[in-house]
């Protein structure tokens, strides 16, 4: 599949285009965020992005043909909706669905070419398997493996915490994830139990790889303020004057263990 093509159409006037603004229910995971100031009685409340998104036509053909059945709606998050597609086959995937009327810049376009970049580029039994990227009209869809067992997250609001034994079998499938990505000089950057998954076998997949980006080599730093509130690590609130790494995987790791493990 040939990322650029597939998301031509993002050039030029359709970068502009509108689409129907859409409420839906909130997802289960936190909405990734950065520094956000806090709304006053004189500012109207920011809609999220993923508010864009149309939901998708019954059938979604791609550029080659290939058609997919859209089915239930499974989540929204800060950007994105993510809907179930069946191809023609029976096959059931996962479509993270991005407005493009929410692609207004050159940096969104690059941000999202880089993110499904990385993710394409990706082959670990323990991270979500990118299938595929097309787009119709109005939304540009990123085809995923689809982990119908909820996420981490999920189990813990469930049993409020688990066993040992339990999070060591969790934390060797996370861990080994994490190393494939360093070795590829990815950072995640948005590690956290509503983005790692059970797929059909309860295994665990890490995905959403929206805020991921790549180290081009060990003394590089990263300056962007960006993640989840709970689980970011200090130099990444540091910005410009610190820079970040690698090591805000491994301190995100450390924060999802102790929370699996002590009730709060």
């Amino acid at each position: 599949m040939n990322t650029g093509r597939a998301l031509q159409s993002l050039n030029g006037a359709q970068l502009n285009s509108k689409a129907v603004h859409q409420h839906a229910p909130g997802l289960k995971t936190p909405v990734k965020s950065g520094v956000t100031k806090p709304d006053t009685k004189h500012k109207k409340k920011k809609e999220k992005l993923s508010a864009l998104c149309k939901t998708p036509p019954s059938v979604v053909k791609t550029r080659s043909g290939r058609g997919y059945r859209r089915g239930s709606f499974l989540g929204e998050g800060g950007f994105a909706r993510c809907f179930q597609m069946k191809d023609e086959s029976g096959k059931i995937f996962a479509a993270k669905t991005v407005a493009k009327a929410s692609i207004k810049n050159e940096k969104t376009k690059t941000k999202l070419l880089s993110e499904i970049k990385i993710h394409k580029s990706m082959s670990h039994p323990n991270i979500v398997q990118f299938v595929d990227c097309f787009e119709d009209e109005v939304n540009v869809y990123i085809l995923l493996e689809i982990c119908p067992n909820q996420s981490l997250m999920d189990l813990l609001k469930n049993r409020k915490l688990l066993t040992e034994p339990e999070v060591r079998y969790f934390m060797v499938q996370i861990i080994g994830a994490v190393k494939y990505l360093h070795r590829r000089r990815v950072v995640h950057r948005d590690l956290k139990l509503g983005n790692i998954f059970f797929d059909p076998e309860m295994n665990l997949k890490i995905g959403d790889f929206g805020l991921a980006t790549i180290i081009s080599s060990p003394d590089k730093k990263r300056y962007t303020i960006c993640g989840t509130p709970n689980y970011i690590a200090p130099e990444v609130l540091g910005g410009k004057n610190v820079g970040h790494s690698f090591e805000v995987d491994v301190w995100a790791v450390g924060i999802m263990m102790h929370a699996l493990l002590f009730e709060i």
